[in-house]
């Protein structure tokens, strides 16, 4: 046998005892495998599992959830209206609200917020440029009336209003009541206002743009909840 086939034998032996060691070293790993999982434990020997669902006696006491009283745990409580987690609200408004929550899951006290600082704008600007069936279609039939008398007095004098909000301080409720299907719900808007009134030959007779008064307004807002018009209407306006 020449140098070259000597070193092609040698190549091939090393590699067949090293495919035998790798064998068994798997077969090793197996067997140990199987000893741990393949096998129910021993009588004196206690599941992994178990271990680790099973505190330690001497260890620390896991921590208990909190049990709710027993007052607290009647189904008409467990059925009650959560707190709403906004706080644009009095406390003297809560159980009001609590009832419209009650009577219609679909009552949101933050979207009710934002709609209502928007319908403010919307009744102020159509107010001012004299719109009042933008106005009719935002109020109900009193407050409406009471707008248009105003409209009235202020063309029959040919006086012509120039206004601005400039922005709303404060928007809270301040009061909540459901009265068989109908709920209202009174905010209280702190706003700065810009007015200016002219006459009929264009004068300034009140008021400035550069100088904005605080007015503080309380509007209620009413909607029966048995409607499909998910709108609510301005039912009352009065001063804060």
């Amino acid at each position: 046998m020449d140098r070259h086939s000597k070193a092609t034998f040698a190549g091939h032996v090393r590699v067949i005892v090293e495919i035998v060691i790798v064998a068994m070293i798997a077969a090793f790993l197996g067997l140990r495998l199987y000893s741990v999982l393949g096998r129910r434990p021993e009588q004196n020997e206690e599941p992994v599992r178990r271990r680790i669902e099973q505190p330690d006696p001497q260890g620390a006491a896991r921590p208990m959830a909190p049990r709710l009283p027993e007052a607290m745990a009647t189904p008409a409580n467990r059925l009650a209206p959560p707190v709403p987690e906004t706080r644009d609200f009095d406390a003297d408004a809560e159980p009001g609200i609590r009832a419209i929550i009650a009577a219609d899951r679909r009552f949101d006290v933050g979207l009710f917020m934002a709609g209502a600082k928007s319908a403010y704008g919307m009744v102020l600007e159509a107010f001012w440029r004299g719109n009042r069936s933008e106005l009719k279609a935002l109020c109900d039939g009193d407050v409406f009336a009471g707008f248009a008398d105003a409209l009235d007095a202020r063309e029959a004098a040919g006086e012509t209003l120039d206004a601005r909000l400039i922005r709303i301080e404060e928007a809270r409720i301040v009061g909540a009541e459901l009265t068989g299907s109908t709920a209202r719900v009174t905010v209280r808007f702190i706003a700065d206002i810009a007015t200016v009134t002219r006459n009929a030959q264009g004068q300034v007779v009140a008021g400035s743009l550069n100088d904005a008064i605080e007015s503080r307004d309380l509007w209620t807002f009413s909607r029966d909840l048995t409607s499909r018009d998910p709108d609510w209407l301005l039912d009352e306006t009065d001063e804060a």
